[in-house]
């Protein structure tokens, strides 16, 4: 019997077939393995010389050569300007995540501060996201962390208020904000509009790197209010000019020259690479951010920062200048595309001296330091992997380890949390979180709520990735419980013809405690592993972090049930609605008490609007 399937050829051939029908358009082009996934991405100001470059058979580096080999087709997409075509690669290269390219794999928004321009008082609040609502944006801050601390800060020196407006109109008496004075209670009058609004405006100008115009006129205040006799208001101004002082000296880095800039230092070892990246704001430094992109072991400085900025500002706006450690390939072309992003120029410098130089110097510091432990670490967790293949007579260290465990309270709003396990550590964009769907479920079934977590997974698996190809399939299941768990996970995965995964089931001991677990697998006896055993304290890891999602994926499920109110059923009746009729009856229950002519009174409620509600809550009895 004769093998009837054809090898497509690949490699210098196909590359150089295309290059009859290409012309010097400048462009995007995708190389395509024999499955049709993406290998690479790469832009050309001329199509045609680009890929003439790879139907050359010698003189390519060893991953463009094994690039080149396991390349079957070729796509192209043409621009009308080589700046087009940079734009076009790197949202593809995101989109794509191709193997050969370099990539940006953290990808997450970055947090503002916003003072809100739609209340007489307005609320200065943490915002991540869109840019939606009314007011002044200041950031981006490297951090959740990094705008707290200045949120705390500007509450102490300029007593704003953080509350919420449904919050602002309840008050009847000051908060524990204005008893601490980290508020000044304009909710019960304690200071007039215009007072309040000077002080706005002052926390504005800080965020815009104008503190010394604050603290003299702060200190002009502190002395008219000495003269005048009025020693409360006095010490108050005082205390507001020593904590801006306090503020000033704890942001470390305060550049002069540089009043809004990104600084970006790259370090690479033995094919890893490190991107630190400090964010600078009206002359104060609002923090920084390590990133690990993906690299080879032959790619060159200058194209891991290159496709690191356009992927890192595809989402983003950049500031007017980027500040690097070393030069990238095209860095005109770079500032083009990000002047026609942001609307205005932007420059991208390499600053040989002075102050620029010292703050690139600080941020490949970090970045040496930090891949210095990002590697120390990755050493750790290979030999981890190691032992944990030995302890438990794998065929080969698990590249993909998936641990499962249920949350619930006796029964009610059960879900199922699944983290995932690697080389690189926990990969917390990989956890999944399953709410538990089966009506026919036993409240408290751990059996029955594991079947359906497993079955959704799998089938799922199945379905995307049939010939596991991808990464996603896991080389190790952990269990959190017993014999009878392992069983049943085990009849499970039959089901689905799945019987190659080894699975291990981890279960307390006699009394229950840690370090005395009992490791559960298919066909063999209970083992135990040394109490002082590192692999022993991995495993716990990994179970706790697995409990820790869990029971935080239930928590937040059980909040939001027990906000749900008979007016999230209401026809029409969304949440700005919904605070509306709340602030002014007090409780759903005595919204569904109220007659018409009540309804229709409540701002931003219709005539209609009231009419649906009063007959929803009057036709069910």
């Amino acid at each position: 019997m004769t093998d009837q399937t054809q090898t497509q050829p690949q490699g210098h051939a196909v590359i150089q077939s295309y290059l009859k029908t290409l012309d010097a358009s400048p462009g995007v082009y995708r190389m395509l393995d024999g499955e049709s996934r993406v290998l690479y991405v790469g832009k050309a100001r001329n199509l045609r010389a680009r890929v003439s470059n790879y139907a050359r058979p010698a003189g390519h580096s060893g991953r463009i050569a094994r690039m080149i080999a396991n390349t079957a087709s070729m796509m192209f997409l043409t621009t009308k300007t080589e700046t087009e075509a940079l734009l076009l690669e790197q949202n593809l290269i995101k989109q794509l995540k191709p193997k050969y390219n370099v990539l940006l794999r953290d990808d997450k928004s970055f947090p503002n501060i916003l003072v809100t321009a739609d209340h007489a008082f307005p609320q200065i609040k943490k915002h991540r996201g869109a840019k939606k609502e009314k007011g002044s944006y200041y950031g981006p801050f490297a951090s959740a962390g990094a705008v707290n601390r200045t949120l705390n800060q500007l509450q102490r020196v300029f007593l704003l208020r953080d509350c919420s407006n449904a919050m602002f109109e309840s008050r009847t008496r000051p908060c524990l904000q204005y008893q601490i004075k980290r508020c000044s209670a304009p909710c019960v009058g304690k200071i007039s509009p215009e007072e309040y609004g000077q002080t706005v405006n002052d926390a504005q100008r800080f965020l815009g790197g104008k503190t010394t115009d604050i603290q003299a006129r702060l200190a002009s205040e502190m002395n008219a209010a000495s003269e005048e006799m009025e020693f409360e208001r006095a010490a108050a101004l005082r205390d507001r000019i020593k904590a801006l002082t306090q503020v000033q000296t704890a942001q470390g880095i305060n550049p002069k020259g540089v009043t809004e800039a990104d600084i970006i230092g790259l370090h690479m070892q033995d094919g890893q690479a490190c991107v630190q990246v400090f964010f600078i704001r009206a002359n104060q430094n609002w923090g920084n951010k390590d990133y690990y992109p993906r690299v080879g072991a032959d790619v060159d400085a200058a194209e891991v920062l290159e496709a690191f900025i356009g992927q890192f500002y595809d989402q983003r706006d950049p500031p007017p200048q980027l500040i690097l450690s070393n030069q990238i390939e095209n860095p005109d072309l770079m500032a083009d595309a990000l002047t026609g992003k942001l609307g205005r120029k932007v420059e991208l410098l390499v600053p040989q001296r002075g102050e620029k130089a010292e703050l690139v110097d600080g941020a490949l510091r970090n970045a040496r330091e930090s891949l210095a432990r990002k590697m120390a670490e990755t050493a750790t967790q290979a030999k981890l992997l190691k032992g944990l293949a030995e302890a438990f007579d794998l065929p080969a260290p698990p590249a993909r380890i998936e641990v499962y465990d249920n949350s619930h309270i006796q029964g009610t709003n059960a879900v199922g949390a699944m983290v995932v396990a690697g080389p690189e550590g926990m990969l917390k964009n990989q956890y999944r979180k399953f709410n538990i769907r089966g009506d026919a479920l036993t409240p408290g079934d751990d059996f029955g709520m594991m079947k359906e977590v497993l079955q959704r997974r799998f089938k799922r698996l199945l379905k995307e990735d049939p010939d596991r190809k991808e990464g996603h399939w896991p080389d190790l299941l952990l269990i959190d419980g017993g014999a009878g768990q392992v069983s049943a996970v085990a009849s499970i995965m039959r089901e689905y013809g799945v019987e190659d995964i080894p699975m291990v089931g981890v279960a307390k001991g006699v009394d229950r405690d840690a370090g005395k677990e009992e490791f559960h697998r298919v066909g063999k006896r209970p083992m135990a592993l040394r109490h002082n055993d590192p692999v022993l304290y991995f495993v716990q890891r990994m179970r706790d972090e697995a409990h820790r999602f869990a029971i935080g994926t239930h928590r937040a499920k059980r909040a939001k049930a027990v906000s749900k109110t008979p007016l999230d059923d209401v026809p029409g009746v969304g949440p700005g609605r919904k605070r509306a009729l709340l602030a002014h009856f007090g409780s759903a229950k005595a919204v569904g008490r109220a007659n018409l002519s009540d309804l229709k009174a409540v701002a931003g409620v219709s005539d209609a609007l009231a009419e649906t509600i009063y007959a929803y809550f009057h036709e069910r009895g």
